[in-house]
């Protein structure tokens, strides 16, 4: 009986504990559940914020061509040809005067200074004929005169700086037409869409504001356009004028030492 009593008493426990397990099993399901649907949620609710972001960018681009096909493509595309031609020529001038200041002048006057002591004009020339650079091209012009006299020396220097000075300013001229050219060209549509405006009015016998105002909109649209293309040009081109200005103030330093240099080694 003892043995019986306990072993009721053992399957009871273990009726009991299994009632127990069974709520907390549906509490763990009923919480995993609930955490899905919220990351759920989050997930859904992630791309709709991203959404408005894409279609201001997609709005900003259509509204640009929408407004340039507006103007008409007979003086916008020459305002665009413009734009197109004159950034090409500012890149190229900035390239060729960025590659004229990598040697410095001041090294390369040491440097012919201590071959002129050294090994002679021949030295000195080798100097020069090896390092890229305007300065350096005076410099080779101005020791290959040297024999003839300092004032032989200080002419060929003069001649050959003025040539380089050409080539710093080579082309750069074109883009102060085209920094002309697409405000006047703007101008022109403008004035264009304008008679095209008073035309329709004349035609339909009637000011009214939707006649007037669409002319008037696209016609003002090449003027816009014009001005914009000079803004970014003449940007272009001061920076440009400032890097020759510079470049120049550099040789006529450089061959005023290359002078002196001369001057002392006559001695």
């Amino acid at each position: 009986m003892k043995r019986l009593f306990s072993l009721l008493t053992i399957f009871a426990l273990i009726f009991v504990q299994s009632n127990q397990a069974f709520p907390i099993q549906d509490d763990m399901e009923v919480m995993e559940q609930d955490s899905v649907q919220t990351t759920d949620m989050v997930e859904l609710e992630e791309p709709v914020m991203e959404e408005p972001v894409m279609e201001e960018q997609l709005n900003f681009h259509q509204e640009l061509k929408k407004r340039f096909i507006e103007g008409g493509p007979g003086f916008m595309g020459i305002v665009l040809l413009c734009l197109i031609l004159g950034l090409a020529i500012a890149i190229e001038r900035i390239i060729y005067l960025n590659l004229s200041t990598t040697t410095d002048s001041s090294k390369l006057t040491s440097d012919v200074e201590a071959a002129m002591k050294s090994g002679g004009v021949n030295a000195a020339k080798e100097v020069c004929r090896n390092t890229p650079g305007p300065v350096a091209s005076i410099f080779y012009q101005g020791l290959d005169r040297s024999s003839e006299g300092i004032e032989s020396a200080e002419k060929a220097v003069i001649a050959y700086g003025g040539v380089q000075m050409g080539q710093l300013e080579k082309n750069v001229s074109w883009i102060s037409l085209f920094i002309a050219l697409a405000p006047m060209l703007g101008f022109m549509g403008t004035v264009i869409g304008m008679i095209q405006a008073f035309d329709k009015i004349e035609a339909a016998g009637d000011m009214q504001p939707s006649l007037v105002a669409g002319g008037i909109k696209v016609a003002l649209l090449t003027t816009v356009f014009g001005l914009i293309v000079a803004i970014i040009l003449q940007i272009f081109y001061n920076y440009i004028i400032a890097k020759i200005d510079s470049i120049v103030n550099d040789m006529e330093n450089a061959s005023i030492d290359l002078l002196d240099i001369l001057v002392n080694t006559k001695k």
